[in-house]
């Protein structure tokens, strides 16, 4: 019987008749609070808010206040800037120690990272560095508000890559106002490289951004998809990640992730443990990002 993990990584409260995570045991830190200098179209900073914002003091200070309330790992993410980065340097020191002499688990989301980022996120010991994989100069242009080609996602991985950090790309379905615009040639991207772990979401619609009605990709195409992620990366985990839409259709993706094959689900719907058991997968339960196997 195969494993099928499910996750839970405290962005939001979330508990099923099937599975009822801990609070705060890995906790979403934002350096940036809820600033973000590229306000794309389908976030516009509101994933930020929904973060720990570093509001004063030092991100050890937080951490080592989390770690006395039972927290066993973070996520240090935030707004980008012009370029693509998330401000991570200055960090960094903190970091070290948040990793040492606490024993957490470190996610972090680098955005476009630069060498000396990527030089220094080696140094930390992260598990693993997240970040949107984006295959459609013009979804990069007129979704992101970047002036970069493709290339430049291909170069932050090799970058991250050759420092030898745990790769954990990101693929976002109908980013492009809903349509699959540039996802086969992340794909490929992604292929290309040694990723620790592929996590695919689905474009979410959120309150007061421009794609806020915005309707995601049919299911089918999400599901056809999620086959194809499966066979391109045979043996790569692969994750469906948090962001997805709600309500039936949630429960759709989430039947299709577990009929695809792929190794985790985080957040899954009412019924879906139940679902992935009667398919012959055993679950296995984790209060952390996707890959975070505690």
């Amino acid at each position: 019987m195969s494993v099928l993990h499910f996750y839970a990584p405290g962005l939001k409260r979330y508990r099923t008749s099937e599975y009822a995570p801990g609070p705060e045991r890995f906790v979403s830190i934002s350096v940036t609070g809820a600033s973000c200098a590229l306000a794309c179209e389908h976030c516009d900073g509101r994933v930020l808010e929904g973060m720990r914002p570093l509001a004063r003091g030092s991100l050890w200070d937080l951490c080592a206040g989390l770690a006395a309330r039972g927290a066993r790992g973070v996520l240090i993410s935030g707004g980008c800037d012009r370029h693509g980065r998330v401000p991570l340097l200055r960090h960094v020191p903190d970091m070290i120690r948040v990793r040492r002499e606490l024993g957490f688990a470190v996610r972090v989301h680098p955005g476009l990272a630069d060498e000396a980022t990527a030089a220094a996120l080696a140094q930390v010991g992260v598990d693993g560095a997240m970040l949107d994989v984006i295959g459609a100069e013009a979804t990069i242009r007129d979704v992101y508000h970047l002036d970069v080609g493709v290339d430049a996602y291909e170069d932050a991985l090799a970058r991250l890559d050759r420092h030898g950090v745990p790769l954990v790309p990101h693929i976002v379905l109908g980013l492009h106002w809903g349509r699959l615009l540039g996802e086969r040639r992340a794909l490929e991207i992604v292929a290309r490289h040694r990723p620790k772990l592929l996590v695919l979401v689905v474009l979410t619609p959120l309150y007061a951004t421009p794609m806020a009605a915005v309707p995601p990709p049919p299911v089918d195409e999400i599901g056809r998809f999620f086959a194809d992620a499966r066979r391109a990366l045979p043996d790569t985990p692969i994750s469906l990640g948090c962001a997805r839409p709600l309500g039936p259709m949630k429960k759709d993706i989430d039947r299709l992730a577990v009929d695809a094959g792929l190794s985790g689900i985080a957040y899954p719907a009412e019924g879906i443990v139940a679902y992935a058991e009667a398919r012959g997968r055993q679950p296995a339960f984790h209060d952390a990002c996707c890959g975070v196997n505690w």
